[in-house]
């Protein structure tokens, strides 16, 4: 009956993760187990997040021990149903060869850089077929950002996720921080990459890029998904967006922060110590300060595109967090004609967050 056995394994998020923390079980031996559950909490250098279920059955063994490391595709769960006897479920948990963590394996790269009229790009791919997804992200983030959500859509279309201008890895010293300067290193990048019309998946102020990039070159949108986007309402808090601009420190930025999650506890050590080490960059500093100024002034978005938006024809999802502190989710419903899904238990970090639900309802705008 072994193929009546069902391993739930350590996920890979990222092409460059290689082990993760199993920090607890939310589930124990003797529960059936629904495609979907939240089943256990992972850590990484990058995040920590909750893992679902990709399938259904009863669990009969936590392999797994909370706080142990364990490298990517390890054996941390076994399920099988009430037939299947326990001799079984251990012979088959002895006979699992666990994976090492190689550390000088040659690996692809996790993210590629190309220089473009605008200045040096960063961007990760997935290869896949038909027309392309674009993954924006929002403000003072990075192609990172989107760590749980590109594998998952690569399953139906090739995926790209950029560092925009002033952002990740590309680059800093910026003659014009503003959105126009967003939008056209969208545009050069899917000119060198050959993409005449992608699917734009954006959040916060990539989704004001995104929506932008449907009403500037309509022609080159398949379709928009905008996530707790920027530009569809006034409103924004101010006391995030200034005090991620001034905090140079952790004790300053860490709670900053929180204002990105409905569970703070998301917000790890690593996340903070990343950004600042991205903050004290050489130009960094300048460039936020001037793109902030020029879209979130005094806790209100200086560009509206919800009605443009609306009038180009893209089809349009709009997703939110429910308990989102920097961008009020009553903006939801600026785009008329749009697909409208709020997340419970989802803050303005949704895709992260609640990356399962995000993921289908990409993959329904597909």
């Amino acid at each position: 009956m072994s193929d009546q056995i069902v391993p739930i394994l350590l996920p890979k998020w990222g092409l460059s993760m290689k082990e993760g923390t199993l920090a607890a079980w939310h589930v124990e031996a003797g529960t059936e187990i629904k495609p979907g559950d939240e089943i256990m909490d992972v850590e990484t250098d990058k995040i920590a997040n909750v893992v679902e279920a990709a399938d259904g059955g009863l669990l009969r063994r936590c392999v797994g021990a909370a706080g142990e490391v364990y490298p990517v595709q390890a054996l941390l769960g076994v399920m099988a149903p009430v037939e299947v006897s326990d001799a079984e479920v251990d012979a088959y948990v002895d006979a699992f060869e666990m994976p090492e963590v190689e550390e000088d394996e040659e690996e692809v790269p996790s993210h590629l850089t190309v220089d473009l009229d605008i200045g040096r790009i960063r961007y990760m791919t997935r290869e896949g077929e038909g027309t392309p997804v674009i993954f924006i992200h929002g403000f003072g983030g990075d192609s990172d950002n989107w760590l749980f959500n590109v594998d998952a859509i690569a399953a139906d279309a090739p995926v790209y996720a950029l560092d925009l201008p002033g952002h990740g890895g590309s680059v800093k010293t910026i003659e014009s921080p503003d959105l126009g300067t967003m939008v056209q290193a969208v545009t050069q990048l899917m000119d060198h990459l050959s993409i005449d019309k992608a699917h734009l998946v954006g959040h916060s102020m990539g989704g004001l890029v995104s929506g932008q990039m449907a009403i500037k070159h309509s022609n080159r949108v398949s379709s928009l998904t905008l996530i707790c986007s920027a530009g569809l309402g006034d409103e924004i808090n101010a006391d995030y967006i200034d005090g991620f601009v001034s905090a140079a420190s952790r004790k300053e930025l860490k709670p900053k922060l929180k204002h990105l999650f409905a569970d703070a506890g998301l917000v790890s050590r690593s996340m903070v110590d990343d950004l600042l080490k991205y903050k004290r960059l050489d130009g960094v500093q300048a460039f936020l300060e001037a793109l902030s100024s020029n879209l979130f002034s005094e806790g209100k978005q200086g560009v509206s595109i919800a009605e443009s938006v609306a009038g180009s024809g893209v089809p349009t999802t709009v997703i939110w967090g429910a308990e989102d502190a920097v961008i009020p989710q009553s903006h939801s419903g600026a785009v008329s004609g749009a697909k409208v899904e709020v997340i419970e238990g989802a803050g303005h970090m949704a895709m992260m967050e609640n990356s399962g639900r995000v993921n289908e309802l990409v993959k329904e705008q597909l």
